[in-house]
């Protein structure tokens, strides 16, 4: 496989990690070559995008062979093997490190422009280079990932080889790579224009991607908020991590389910809770599995587990105080779809309205006969295979149900105006089927 460009290798790569559940990622070029591979991906995704800054440490008199690399936080790895054969001394290896510790420092605040670094504390860090040779680089930026918290590390890149993405499986809880050749000469071999990246390219790409996924929206001043915190709910013989945000006067309340590979800090999930809460909604995000859950990785699918689960913290939920009297919808995104249309259908609770976005009710097999709350089948326009699942679905089902599909959308719909498009049919839903009154009426007093 011959790549025309960055580009062309970026858009690929993110052909190939679509069938990753990489939901609640943060994308993270190398700089400055794997910057605009990272662009397409974290684009393709819907992902934020953000640099990983490590400098490869070469041998003085050849600097293409790398004896280690060192990343931001005083991460730095040294390969003994390539110190021994080299005859380095510690003297000539400080001189070096002294050097591109000095040039790291200068091109993070180059790169960032004044922008703080991207939280990865409880996400998964997907690590982008436009190809690995020795991949000194790369174990420098996965250790760098997993020192700021990451939840799980995933190495990608075009092309590797084969023995230094071998070694980098010890490094990276899943690698990558779209072409893994035995005799790997250098990365631009395999790409048709190759020319440097140069920092202003960096600088724009990433402004350009921080324009994509919307900040959550903030409340406004004048409609405090009952609850806004951390909590930890106990379903069954687990606890798990959730955020609750209650509005005053609530006219109802909504428990997210996340997809795959995702947990309570999805950025697109708490953007689409922060419009709930302008429109009177309170929120309900928690993780679905425990951390050591997680590792397990069919627990994610485990539909079974993961709609029990919203059952329990549904009955925490109606013991809160604030809670009392109000009625409560689901909001389910990917596998997180399925998960709600199953616990909605469970005769032990009272659900009043289910949203799904992206999602894969056909999870839930038997269980969608069941559904009993109306129910809003949001998806992507040019997501066709979910598409058609969802319209299968909506046969299937026996309650109000509304399909709605969003022009152009892919599957976590990146596209500009996109998540805000979906944002605004689940808070139309919501205040209909949870509210007290119309569905104009608080849409009328948020935009006043």
């Amino acid at each position: 496989m011959l790549f025309l460009d960055r580009g062309d290798a970026g858009r690929r790569l993110a052909a190939r990690l679509r069938t990753v559940s990489v939901e609640d990622a943060v994308v993270l070029g190398l700089p400055r070559g794997g910057v605009p591979v990272a662009f397409e991906v974290a684009r393709a995704l819907g992902a934020p995008l953000d640099v990983i800054v490590v400098r490869k440490l070469g041998v003085p008199y050849q600097p293409e062979l790398a004896f280690g690399a060192i990343g931001e936080g005083e991460v730095r790895v040294i390969n003994d093997f390539v110190v021994a054969d080299a005859r380095l001394t510690a003297a000539e290896m400080a001189r070096v490190e002294s050097h591109e510790r000095a040039e790291l420092i200068r091109r993070a605040e180059v790169f960032r422009a004044g922008r703080a670094r991207i939280p990865l504390a409880g996400r998964i860090a997907v690590i982008v280079d436009d190809g690995v040779a020795t991949g000194a680089t790369a174990r420098a930026a996965c250790q760098v990932a997993r020192a700021e918290g990451a939840s799980r590390v995933v190495l990608a890149v075009p092309v590797g080889a084969r023995d230094s993405l071998t070694a980098l499986s010890k490094e990276a809880d899943e690698v990558i790579s779209l072409e893994a050749p035995t005799h790997f000469l250098a990365v631009g071999l395999w790409y048709r224009h190759f020319g440097q990246t140069s920092d202003k390219k960096v600088v724009e790409l990433l402004r350009r991607a921080g324009d994509g996924v919307p900040a959550p929206l903030e409340v406004p001043a004048g409609d405090p908020l009952l609850r806004d915190d951390e909590v930890r709910v106990v379903a069954g013989k687990v606890e798990l991590a959730g955020h609750l945000t209650i509005p005053e006067d609530p006219i109802g309340l909504v428990v997210f389910a996340h997809g795959s590979g995702s947990s309570r800090h999805s950025p697109r999930n708490r953007y689409v809770a922060s419009v709930l809460n302008r429109a009177g909604l309170g929120t309900l995000l928690f993780d679905l599995l425990t951390p050591e859950e997680e590792i397990d990785r069919a627990n994610v699918f485990d539909i079974g587990l993961l709609a029990g689960r919203l059952v329990e913290v549904t009955r925490w939920l109606t013991l809160q105080e604030q809670v009392a009297g109000l009625r409560i919808g689901y909001f389910g995104a990917s596998t997180g779809a399925g998960a709600a249309l199953q616990a909605a259908a469970d005769t032990s609770v009272d659900i009043a309205a289910v949203v799904s976005r992206g999602g894969r009710p056909d999870l839930a097999r038997a269980a969608l006969a069941g559904v009993r709350a109306p129910t809003l089948l949001i998806v992507g326009g040019h997501d066709h295979v979910v598409l058609e699942l969802n319209q299968l679905a909506q046969e299937a089902m026996s309650c109000e149900t509304t399909l709605a599909v969003v022009p152009g959308a892919t599957h976590l719909f990146p596209e500009p105006g996109a998540l805000e498009n979906v944002a605004e049919l689940a808070r139309d839903w919501f205040v209909a089927q949870l509210g007290p009154f119309e569905a104009g009426e608080r849409v009328g007093k948020e935009s006043q």
